[in-house]
């Protein structure tokens, strides 16, 4: 059985410490199951189930420490386990950032479980694979997918006495579809926890859509232009930058958070004050883990608010040494945004550029957070509030620092990739060449 019950972790957990001669021990267990299934050609190429549980041991002698991991559950494996991380943390150098392990903590009991994604079969992988092949087939349209559906735990302790456990479910489907000539292309990513959300046809059909709309595309001269850019393009600059909010980077000088000569910039307005970006395990649209994995409890955060930078993440040393909150990196974020849909935004503009997503991204200069790209699967010319016509795809070089400067409008957000993000209307973004590819 690789779905343990908070009980049935906590023996095995407390079983492993029983054999501890460290001065502290940590323990994390995980297991599960995926699900997925692939298809290419309008035909279904690979499907399967995966089933994993394991345990990883950290044993810790004053500075130093050791870690190795298991999948065997028997008290002699597990023992053996455990006098292998020791004998692994005496021979190991000291560890001069070394943080001790932290004690009780409350956790959170976020909503990240459905019975209705763990219930999922085969049977219902293939019909969701037939729902997105089937209209592509009658339109001769190509379309290639790929749907993975995991349900798992994660459980954690120490000799401390911290304990700590999440059961969680998710359901990731995305589709590319391309016209018989392979001049059209489309593209539609969903993901949820709760599968019953999910509709594998009607994301097929928005990727038809785009598809059938973007052969003919047209060349537009590289240049500064108004874009609307789904969820699907925004998400990658976003997190990007969510990633970059590091406060020993920004300290050390080498963030788009730090100021010359020294200094952070905490607490600095940065951003279009319409801005708001926070992070709730407790959401019900992207409910997260209640702790990272070094056993820090995830809460509710406020990382920019009305434009200004509110909060940093830290580590356990970085927060010591600074005398701070040790604030972790979260699990997802969510990006306030309005009540407009994807359609009213582009009837409000009257000229601009409507952005399916972006790929290939490359970070250019950390400093300012700098990124080029390309459009693909879609890009489109607005005119006077509407879809004029398909146009070929650019090369970007934009930082989500000036682009959430050039700020004109933001949509209802929707979840993608773990996350709440709206569709964005942004001024004078960077087109800096133009790409042959679909």
């Amino acid at each position: 059985m690789t779905i343990l019950t908070k009980e049935e972790a906590k023996k095995i957990i407390d079983k492993v410490l029983s054999f501890s001669k460290a001065d502290e021990m940590s323990v994390a267990l995980s297991g599960g199951r995926t699900g997925n299934i692939r298809y290419a050609r309008n035909s279904v190429s690979t499907s399967g189930e995966s089933y994993n549980l394991s345990l990883s041991i950290t044993a810790v002698f004053g500075k130093r420490s050791g870690t190795s991991t298991i999948n065997e559950f028997d008290d002699k494996s597990l023992e053996k386990a455990v006098r292998r991380a020791e004998e692994i943390a005496r021979l190991a150098p000291e560890n001069p950032e070394f943080v001790p392990a932290l004690g009780p903590q409350q956790y959170l009991d976020p909503a990240s479980f459905s019975q209705k994604t763990a219930d999922i079969s085969p049977d219902y992988r293939a019909n969701a694979a037939f729902d997105s092949i089937d209209p592509c087939s009658k339109k001769n349209l190509t379309a290639a997918g790929y749907m993975e559906d995991r349900t798992g735990f994660n459980a954690i302790g120490n000799s401390k006495g911290l304990f700590g456990y999440n059961k969680a479910t998710s359901v990731d489907f995305s589709i590319t579809v391309r016209t018989a000539d392979g001049l059209g292309s489309g593209y539609a990513i969903r993901d949820f926890n709760d599968v019953s959300k999910l509709s594998t046809k009607q994301a097929t059909e928005i990727a038809m859509q785009k598809a059938m709309a973007s052969t003919s595309a047209r060349a537009l001269e590289p240049g500064k232009y108004t874009v609307i850019l789904e969820p699907a393009a925004s998400i990658d600059l976003l997190q990007n930058m969510m990633r970059s909010m590091d406060a020993r980077n920004a300290d050390e000088g080498r963030s788009f958070l730090s100021k010359k000569g020294g200094g952070i910039r905490l607490g600095e307005k940065l951003f279009d004050e319409r801005v708001n970006i926070y992070s709730d395990p407790m959401n019900l649209e992207i409910p997260g883990s209640p702790f990272a994995g070094d056993g820090r409890p995830q809460e509710k955060v406020y990382w920019i608010e009305n434009g200004v930078v509110k909060n940093l993440t830290y580590s356990r040393y970085w927060a010591e040494k600074k005398g701070v909150k040790a604030v972790p990196n979260p699990g997802g974020f969510i990006m306030a945004g309005g009540t407009e849909s994807l359609a009213d935004l582009i009837k409000g503009t009257d000229k601009g550029i409507l952005v399916t997503r972006f790929w290939y991204i490359r970070a250019v200069d950390p400093q300012t957070l700098l990124y080029t790209g390309l459009t693909r699967d879609g890009t489109f010319y607005i005119e006077n509030g509407q879809i004029k016509y398909p146009i070929k795809n650019f090369r970007f070089n934009e930082s989500p620092v000036i682009m959430l400067n050039n700020l004109e409008a933001m949509g209802k957000p929707t979840r993608i990739g773990g996350s709440l993000v709206p569709p964005l209307k942004i001024r004078d973004f960077t087109f800096s060449s133009l790409s042959d590819a679909v």
